[in-house]
């Protein structure tokens, strides 16, 4: 099992930019996915999730700003974050979690800095 995050970068505040977390030896659909960050000296925390069949949960503090989405046929889950500010500076990870199960995966994250 395999979960490869790309995306992040360096913006300034108000820019946008786009994760992707593409999956590898899971049957995609089975599986929730979520984006989770975690910032120097900060606990690590879940941003978004989806489910298989598309319904999806934010953290209060991104939501209106940051979109999940996932492509089945991709094997691929994105992220879509608008709106920047510099306080969303972390490292996301992506994870999968099958349904009803505890098999989980984690990504090996990519860094998202955001300068003001």
């Amino acid at each position: 099992v395999q979960l490869q995050a790309s995306g992040g970068g360096l913006v300034q505040a108000g820019e946008s930019l786009k994760l992707s977390c593409a999956a590898s030896g899971i049957t995609f659909s089975r599986y929730q996915l979520a984006w989770y960050r975690q910032a120097p000296g900060q606990k690590r925390e879940r941003v978004a999730r989806i489910s298989g069949v598309g319904i999806t949960n934010y953290a209060d503090s991104v939501k209106g700003r940051f979109t999940i989405s996932r492509d089945s046929a991709e094997n691929t889950v994105y992220l879509q974050m608008n709106s920047l500010k510099p306080e969303d500076t972390a490292v996301y990870y992506c994870y999968a979690r099958r349904d009803f199960s505890s098999n989980e995966h984690w990504g090996q994250g990519t860094q998202v800095t955001v300068s003001s």
